[in-house]
Parts: C-alpha cells; structure tokens; sequence
C-alpha cells in the first residue's frame, strides 16, 4: 500500500470517528433523520477505508456496499450483525434524507448511535490490522 493510500485510509477512518461524534451532537438536539445520516455516513468512510486498505474502492454508495458485503461479511471479515447493521443505517438514510413525512423518534434513534460506534471500533481493528501488515 503505499503512503499515500494509508494517508487516505486513516482520513477515512478519523471521518467515521468524527462523524459518530456529529451525530451524538445532533441527537442531543433532536436533529434526529441528520442523526442517522451521519450514523450512515461514520460507517460508510469506516467501510470505505477498510476497503480501500484491501485495494477496493467504488464511487458509488451502492458499489462500497456490494464490495463490503462480498469480500468483509461474506468471508467472515467481520460477522454478519454488523452487515445488516450497515444495510439498516443505509436504508434508514435514505429515508431520512429523502421520504416525506419520516421523522425517526430519538428512541428510535439513540440504541443506533452505540451500535455504529461498535461497527466503527470493529473496523477499525480490522483497517489498523490491514495498515501494520502494509508496513511491517
């Protein structure tokens, strides 16, 4: 890998942690559908460092997924909960972002933000594991 893709990946991934404290923020003020789309968002710069780490990348949400689920859930990379997590962040996204009339509840909303966090801390393992194999 070289020093400019690690620089990438570990953007990416300060993009995730970043995020994830964005939307703990926006929840605090009950800015609940942007709260899930930065939920989305911290698991998708997550999963697309961890793919990009592996020398995979898509300029499409809808790609970053497809990559995800066939070479990290399938192969076991990281176990299928958090796939379906990532499936579920992605959905809710989109219908935050772009259904009428949806509003999500800060119930509703306040388990995910502990759940994204454990998706991001579990790639990240995984993506600083990729960084130290790429540099030993």
């Amino acid at each position: 890998m070289t020093a400019e893709t690690q620089t990438l990946v570990r953007y990416r991934l300060d993009r995730a942690k970043e995020a994830l404290e964005e939307a703990a923020l926006l929840l605090e003020k009950g800015y609940t559908n942007t709260c899930v789309s930065r939920l989305y968002y911290a698991c998708f710069y997550a999963v697309s460092a961890l793919l990009l780490a592996r020398g995979l990348s898509s300029a499409r949400h809808s790609g970053i997924r497809a990559l995800f689920h066939q070479y990290i859930v399938k192969p076991g990379v990281v176990n299928v909960p958090l796939g379906q997590l990532y499936d579920r962040l992605f959905d809710n996204r989109q219908k935050g972002d772009y259904a009428d009339l949806v509003r999500f509840t800060i119930d509703d909303v306040q388990p995910w933000i502990e759940e994204a966090r454990t998706f991001v801390g579990a790639l990240a393992v995984r993506i600083l594991q990729e960084l130290q194999q790429s540099n030993p």
